[in-house]
C-alpha cells in the first residue's frame, strides 16, 4: 500500500506566511523559508506554497521566494498563485519547484493544463480547486476562483474529471467552507472526486487533529492531506500527527 503524505501548506502574502479562516481575517505567522526548513526537518513529505494574492492582483508568483525555498529544503514542493502561462511554469520549475499548481488560470483557460502536461509532464501539473457548497451544481459543490472572489457555476466533480482528461497529475481539493475551521476535512466532496478520477487527490482545509487525517484517508480515500493551522500554531508537530496515524494503522513515512 502506498504511504499517505502529510503536506504543510504555507500561504504567502507580501513575503510572509499568513493564515485565515474561510479565506478571511489572515494573520502574520513568519518567514516562509524558515518555516519550510522547520517542516522539512520535522518530517513533512512535501511542501506547498501559495502566493495567495498573486492571481487577484494579476501578477506573477514571487520567484525569489521559490528559489530561496529550493535552496533551503531537500523535499519536493509545489507552488501556486500567479501561474498564468507556460513561461511562468517554466520559471517556477527552473527555480526549483517540482510541481506547479493552477487554479483560477485553469478555469479561464483549461488548455494550460494540457500545455503544461505536454511541456513538463503530468507529474508537474497540479489542479488546485476552491470549491464551496452550492445547491445549484449536481455534485453540490461549485468552483470559485481568484481567492473565493468569483463564483463560476462550474461543478467541482465535473471540473476534476475534465482536468484529469486534460493531463493534470494531481488534484488538491481546498474546501472554502472548511478552511481554517479545524473541524475536519470536507470528506463528502473529497470522496466524490477521489471516486471519479484515477490520479492522486489531496484533501485540504479543516484539519484540527490527527483523526481528521485518518478520516480523509480512510473515508474519503485521499492520497495525501494538507496541514496548516494546527502546526503553525504549535499545537501539533508533523511527527506527532504521523505517530498518531501510524499507531492507528495508517501507512505513513516515518523519517526521524
Amino acid at each position: 500500500m502506498l504511504k499517505k503524505r502529510i503536506i504543510p501548506c504555507l500561504d504567502v502574502r507580501n513575503g510572509r506566511v499568513t493564515k485565515g479562516v474561510k479565506f478571511k481575517n489572515n494573520i502574520d505567522l513568519g518567514d516562509p523559508v524558515e518555516m519550510a526548513v522547520s517542516y522539512s526537518d520535522g518530517g513533512a513529505d512535501e511542501l506547498v506554497f501559495y502566493d495567495i494574492t498573486a492571481s487577484a492582483e494579476r501578477r506573477p508568483i514571487d520567484i525569489g521566494m521559490v528559489g530561496a525555498v529550493a535552496r533551503a529544503v531537500r523535499i519536493p514542493f509545489a507552488v501556486g498563485g500567479g501561474i498564468a502561462s507556460l513561461p511562468d511554469m517554466e520559471r517556477a520549475i527552473l527555480a526549483g519547484a517540482e510541481k506547479v499548481s493552477v487554479n483560477s488560470l485553469a478555469v479561464r483557460n483549461p488548455q494550460i493544463i494540457a500545455d503544461g502536461a505536454r511541456a513538463f509532464g503530468s507529474q508537474c501539473i497540479v489542479l488546485g480547486m476552491d470549491p464551496v457548497k452550492s445547491a445549484g451544481c449536481p455534485s453540490g459543490y461549485e468552483i470559485t476562483t481568484r481567492g473565493f472572489r468569483e463564483f463560476t457555476g462550474i461543478d467541482a466533480v465535473e471540473w476534476a474529471k475534465r482536468a484529469e482528461g486534460l493531463g493534470a497529475g494531481e488534484i488538491v481539493v481546498n474546501s472554502v467552507d472548511a478552511d481554517g475551521t479545524r473541524e475536519g476535512f470536507e470528506l463528502e466532496l473529497t470522496g466524490k472526486i477521489a471516486a471519479a478520477v484515477g490520479i492522486p487527490v489531496v484533501a485540504s482545509g479543516g484539519a484540527g487533529k490527527p483523526r481528521h487525517f485518518a478520516d480523509a484517508f480512510d473515508i474519503a480515500h485521499a492520497d495525501a492531506a494538507i496541514v496548516a493551522g494546527m502546526i503553525h500554531s504549535g499545537e501539533w508537530t508533523i511527527a506527532q500527527i504521523k505517530n498518531e496515524l501510524a499507531a492507528a494503522g495508517t501507512p505513513v513515512r516515518m523519517t526521524w
